[in-house]
């Protein structure tokens, strides 16, 4: 495959990490995402180190706020002339209840609101790049959200942080597949994807897990636990 430019949100930790060090391996050139100069600066010598690549660029946005979304769009817009992919990877699992100044809840806003916001934001560089594709990472959580209230869902006043990941899940699939729908003929493809269950910190946050092993599987299936801590993704 030729070389490709993707951007991949919260690319300085677990399966984004992962994901920027394969393509890296595979020749591409790599936007790295994260929230952490620091940490993102470290990571970016890690996968230069592990992989011999100097096609790496790093990207540094809060995600749970808008303008910085918005930023993170024009700033790629700026470093690069074209974008094959876009991978939005980041995610937030939050045990606890968190609003921000606007008024909406941590985890609708970095998983939902997000990559819908910078979706757009960046499709008009896509378009310029075709062929080119838009992957959402969802999860399988979506298929035991309800239908969401809507008046809810901003602010979730009725807060549950397994429920309101399975439903920014589900919102992420909705608009994939509208998005889709949408780009038909255009050059640009969407795709949301499951990446299964990986012992990642998002997933050791839901588990409720303190240390660093692996979570632990009851009767086949992984044990819900009570969560203790936020755990972003990237």
């Amino acid at each position: 495959m030729a070389e490709q430019t993707i951007l991949v949100t919260g690319s300085t930790d677990g399966i984004g990490k992962a994901t920027a060090r394969a393509l890296l391996s595979q020749g591409h050139r790599v936007l790295l995402h994260g929230r952490n100069l620091g940490k993102g600066r470290a990571v970016l010598a890690e996968l230069e180190a592990a992989t011999g690549s100097d096609r790496l660029s790093l990207f540094v946005a809060d995600l749970s706020v808008q303008e910085r979304v918005r930023d993170l769009a024009r700033e790629v817009g700026r470093a690069v002339d074209r974008l094959d992919v876009l991978v939005n990877n980041a995610g937030v699992f939050m045990p606890e209840r968190e609003v921000l100044p606007g008024g909406i809840e941590m985890t609708f806003a970095v998983n939902y609101l997000a990559p819908f916001l910078l979706t757009h934001e960046l499709l008009p560089l896509l378009e310029r790049s075709v062929p080119a594709r838009i992957v959402n990472v969802a999860s399988i959580a979506h298929r035991s959200a309800q239908a969401p209230d809507l008046a809810n869902a901003p602010g979730f006043e009725d807060y549950d942080g397994y429920k309101a990941y399975a439903v920014s899940k589900l919102g992420i699939v909705a608009f994939t597949t509208r998005l889709a729908r949408t780009l038909e003929g255009t050059g640009v493809t969407a795709n949301s994807l499951h990446p299964g269950v990986i012992d990642t910190r998002l997933l050791r946050a839901y588990m409720g897990g303190r240390s660093g092993g692996a979570p632990r599987r009851r009767g086949g299936r992984w044990r819900r636990a009570s969560p203790s801590r936020r755990t972003p993704a990237g």
